[in-house]
């Protein structure tokens, strides 16, 4: 069947095909979702024999305004015409987080699902997450399958730092996995600022891990000791931005990278987190026994009062070693230090980021001399043969500010009793501590 001839040109529709609006020549109808996969029919007409399912078919109508101007088949016009054979939508290819449960989301998704909780423990400064599930995840292995496990990480921030990972479902697409990883020394700063990423990675042995999806929640959405269900779909990682693009999308760029520049210089200064302990431990008298220490070390001089300062753990500290890991221990200085008698170091700990020491130190001074001296904590990496890395210290005295000040004063006004605080480690080494 010929539409039209010309002496210049001839189009010829044959059954069972339609026209691509593309330039080229004519392609079955199969071809021609790869350029409009969100094209539906309206009203098919007799020329098309295929179901209403399908991308774009031809109506007499539709021809007829073709043959009659330059709009040949233009789906732009024929769209919402009564004449048009075919429907045009568009939709954005911008990814968004949404909630299964909320009115912009998809009932499936290609990536899959992700089901999770989150706890914040205001006075512990723990925040737990408990995964739940997954549902629906993309296959990655030749079985059809995956070997699925997620990684969490807290952004900005170095990764290797603070990454927590669930253990691995071998050869499911809806792993259950039920487990909980929590986060230590995360502060109220870190809840309004900070943002968590939840990554469902495939496991493979032989290669590497490959990424199904990830998930990203803002943790001011988590409201103190209290636990909120979220349920949401996988999405791709967002797409890095381009130097290339013109316009308002280069601005757009300029002021993207300005943001991650001053992230990135801001998590640098963070070099992990530090749980200590401090407790004035007034004088006794000659009648009164001595509860801690009165048959060990310094138990003589705890009957005399002093400081005892206790160093917990550290949590997310910096990779010093090139495996990823570092050697950490602690070293505290009661300064100003004329005797040189006030050094103390804990154990090192070995191949970890979070180590645990719980361990105790005492320095016999009275009430008065101790208002007027800084404790310096410093966090470093051992190494064996050479020099040892500085990772990170914190310095608490009347001079101090923020968390330093408010724990020192606290000590000070509180005899007797034991006051815990977490402390962010900076980069930066104490003005009077000498490198040993």
């Amino acid at each position: 069947m010929t539409l039209r001839r010309g002496k210049k040109l001839s189009i010829s529709i044959q059954e069972h095909m339609a026209i691509d609006v593309c330039p080229g020549p004519i392609r079955p109808i199969r071809q021609i979702s790869a350029y409009f996969p969100r094209l539906s029919p309206t009203s098919p007409g007799p020329l098309s024999p295929n179901p209403p399912t399908s991308p774009l078919t031809l109506s007499p109508g539709s021809v007829a305004s073709g043959m009659g101007g330059t709009h040949l088949l233009s789906p732009l016009l024929a769209h919402g015409r009564p004449g048009g054979g075919c429907s045009l939508s568009l939709t954005s290819s911008v990814d968004t987080s949404v909630e299964i449960n909320s009115d912009d989301s998809d009932d499936c998704t290609a990536l899959g699902t992700l089901e999770f909780e989150l706890r914040y423990e205001q006075r512990s400064s723990e925040l737990h997450c408990r995964l739940l599930r997954a549902k629906g995840l993309k296959p990655m292995d030749f079985n059809g399958l995956s070997d699925p496990y997620v990684k969490l990480h807290l952004l900005p921030g170095a990764c290797k730092a603070n990454k927590l990972k669930t253990r691995t479902i071998r050869n499911s697409l809806n792993p259950v996995w039920n487990e909980t990883l929590t986060y230590s020394g995360i502060t109220e700063e870190d809840m309004h600022r900070k943002t968590l990423r939840l990554t469902v990675c495939d496991e493979d042995k032989l290669t590497h891990n490959e990424l199904i999806g990830e998930s990203r929640v803002p943790l001011k959405r988590v409201k103190p000791d209290q636990t909120k269900h979220f349920h949401t779909c996988l999405e791709h990682p967002p797409p890095l931005p381009s130097p290339t693009t013109m316009g308002e999308a280069l601005r757009g760029i300029s002021c993207y990278l300005r943001e991650w520049e001053s992230e990135q210089l801001h998590s640098l200064e963070e070099r992990g987190r530090l749980l200590l302990s401090l407790q004035f431990v007034p004088p006794l008298s000659s009648d009164e026994p001595v509860v801690d220490g009165s048959e060990g070390e310094g138990g003589e001089g705890r009957r005399n009062g002093g400081l005892c300062v206790g160093v917990r753990r550290c949590a997310h500290l910096a990779a010093m070693d090139v495996n990823g890991f570092s050697d950490p221990y602690v070293k505290i200085y009661l300064k100003p230090d004329i005797q040189k008698k006030s050094k103390h170091k804990t154990a090192v700990m070995k191949k970890t980021l979070n180590p645990e020491f719980n361990e105790e130190f005492f320095y016999e001074i009275s009430l008065s001399e101790l208002s007027n001296k800084s404790l310096e904590v410093t966090v470093w990496d051992y190494d064996l043969g050479r020099s040892n890395d500085f990772i990170g210290g914190v310095c608490l005295s009347g001079h101090s500010q923020g968390d330093g000040l408010r724990h020192w004063t606290d000590c000070l006004k509180s005899p007797g009793q034991r006051v815990e605080r977490w402390h962010i480690l900076s980069n930066e080494l104490p003005r009077t501590l000498s490198h040993d």
